[in-house]
This record gives structure tokens, C-alpha cells and sequence, in this order.
């Protein structure tokens, strides 16, 4: 039996990727990594992967006869195609001596599974934030989805301070926000629209917006888009701190990042805020807050200004991205 190392690299590779993949559902690090709707797209992945090392495994051991049978075979069909000058060159059925170009086309492949096996999921940050433009790119969204009503300056603090939560309230957002981390694994992230036109008539109903990684989006879309409509309403939500250059010692940005297919098109959404204990927080500090909706303009764009009146430090959630909420087609 002759041992062909090539092929058996292959399968290794094989193995390698359905594996990485595995890993990454296993310990759900793959949220960090796509959005959860295609989870069982890179599930059929890893079961392709393995599929194709089953058929690898074939090819790693031959007798000296099949050897032969197929480098004479491969030889006769290379060459009843191509001269005879490229014949050596135009196939490569993995019995080709190791070269410098392989060796450089093995590397490619096999960084990524170095990577992901050795280096740890690191999430997007603030100096992300600050590369993708900050609040420039909160403006131009604005700027897109509202309606012009001219500068706006920030008012002073309204007098009236949010109500404590009880221990009760809490116990319960504990286990809320465990529920939707797991539904957000999961990718039951559809909704039918008449539950998508109750989450919105639910915004403009309620007395106190509650913006969890659910509906985050969808809220900070609406409210965007007419600020004057929620002016002076109570909002509590989580977001990590950026201090973006330029702004005032007792203003930050509560920022998420909102993922649509991959990390590759994530885009930042937050809200511009303000506290006296600004100077007191630091740049990927998770905090949640309780404050109340103002205006406020930058670079001559109106935006939503949050006056926060409570904040607690947090740990970052075991999945601190968003996804937009998809609505099913019946």
C-alpha cells in the first residue's frame, strides 16, 4: 500500500473545517461571527465538510497497481488535451512533488483554521466604532430617515427622575434577557407582520420604552426618525461607551452593533448622551441606563440626545450584537 501525504492533508484540512465549525456552534460563537438566521446554513457547512472527508479518506491509501493505473490514466488524459510541453504542468492529482506554490496555497487555507482554533472571538468595539466614522455615520443616518427641522439645541434636565426598579423587575428582565439571547441563537428572529405593526403601535403606546437587543433596532429606527414625537419619554436600554473626539466632558455615545448578514457589514447605532458622571466611564465599558429623550444637533443633523438620570455597569452579554427583526412572507 503506498501512502499518498498530500490527500491525507487534504482530509485533515476537511476534518479541520467541519470541526472549527462545530466548535463554533457548540460553544455559540458563531452569533459573533453571522447573523443567527444562517446558523443552519453553516450547519449544512460543517455536514458538507464532513461528507467530503469521508470521501478524502478513500484516497489516502492506494496499492502500487492503482497508483500506477492512475498516473497512467491521468498522463494519457492530460495529454490527449494539452502538448506535451504542458502536460506535467496542467494536472494535479496530489501525487505532484511538494513545491513553494503549494506550500504557499496550503497556507492560505489553513490560516483561517489557525485562527479560529488558537486566537479568541474578540467583538467589536469602540475603535471600531471610531474607524467606521461614529457619529458622522449616526448623523448621515438620521440625516436619511428624518425629517430636516432645523438646528436644535439641547434643553436643561427634565425635573422628573425614573422610578427604581424593584427586585422583582429585575429577576424578571434577568430571565427576558436570557430568553431572548437563546431565541436570538436559535434565529427566531421572525415575526409576523401583524406582530411587527404591535411591537411599533407598542413604542408609541407605552409610558416607558424598554429597548431590548430584540426590538433595539426597530425602536431606534422609529425613533430617529420623528425625535419630537418622543421627546421627553422615559428610555432604558444597554450599550457599551464611546467617547468620540470633540465631544463636551460630560457627553458619550451608547453604542451597539447592528450585524444584517456578517461582521463584515455590521454598522454602529446608539444614542448620543449626556451624564454628569461622563468623565467617569471609559470607551467598551457595558452600561445600562435609564434617562429621558432630548434633541440635540451635530454637524447641523438632528439627533435623538439621551439624558441619562441612572446607570449601571454591566458585563457584556454573551451576545452583544443586534439583528434586524425579519418579517415572515406568508
Amino acid at each position: 500500500m503506498i501512502f499518498h501525504l498530500q490527500q491525507a492533508l487534504r482530509a485533515l484540512i476537511l476534518l479541520a473545517f467541519c470541526g472549527l465549525i462545530f466548535q463554533l456552534h457548540y460553544t455559540g460563537d458563531i452569533t459573533k461571527y453571522i447573523n443567527p438566521k444562517y446558523t443552519g446554513l453553516s450547519q449544512s457547512a460543517s455536514i458538507l465538510f464532513l461528507f467530503l472527508f469521508f470521501i478524502q479518506l478513500t484516497r489516502i491509501w492506494s496499492s502500487k497497481k492503482e497508483s500506477e493505473q492512475q498516473l497512467h490514466h491521468s498522463g494519457d488524459s492530460c495529454c490527449h488535451h494539452h502538448d506535451d510541453h504542458d502536460c506535467s504542468h496542467s494536472h494535479d492529482h496530489g501525487d505532484t512533488p511538494f513545491t513553494v506554490k503549494k506550500l504557499f496555497s496550503y497556507s492560505i487555507i489553513i490560516f483561517p483554521l489557525l485562527t479560529g482554533f488558537f486566537l479568541p472571538v474578540k467583538t467589536l468595539d469602540a475603535s471600531i466604532a471610531d474607524k467606521k466614522g461614529g457619529l458622522a455615520i449616526l448623523g448621515n443616518k438620521n440625516n436619511a430617515d428624518s425629517k430636516q427641522t432645523g438646528p436644535v439645541s439641547s434643553e436643561d434636565y427634565l425635573e422628573d427622575d425614573l422610578e427604581d426598579y424593584s427586585l422583582d423587575d429585575s429577576k424578571e428582565e434577568l430571565e427576558n434577557s436570557t430568553e431572548q439571547e437563546t431565541q436570538l441563537y436559535e434565529g427566531e428572529q421572525e415575526i409576523s407582520k401583524e406582530e411587527f405593526e404591535k411591537i411599533k403601535n407598542d413604542l408609541y403606546s407605552s409610558e416607558a420604552i424598554k429597548m431590548d437587543d430584540f426590538v433595539f433596532s426597530l425602536y431606534y429606527e422609529e425613533i430617529s426618525k420623528d425625535i419630537e414625537a418622543f421627546k421627553g419619554r422615559e428610555i432604558e436600554f444597554q450599550g457599551f461607551v464611546y467617547k468620540e473626539e470633540g465631544l463636551a466632558s460630560n457627553q458619550l455615545v451608547i453604542s451597539r452593533f447592528l450585524i444584517t448578514h456578517c461582521v463584515a457589514d455590521a454598522s454602529m447605532i446608539g444614542f448620543l448622551s449626556e451624564a454628569e458622571e461622563a468623565p467617569e466611564l471609559y470607551d467598551n465599558m457595558w452600561i445600562k441606563v435609564k434617562g429621558v429623550i432630548d434633541t440635540a444637533t451635530y454637524n447641523g443633523t438632528e439627533l435623538p440626545l439621551i439624558k441619562i438620570k441612572s446607570w449601571t455597569e454591566i458585563e457584556e452579554p454573551f451576545i452583544p450584537y443586534l439583528y434586524p427583526i425579519n418579517i415572515k412572507i406568508l
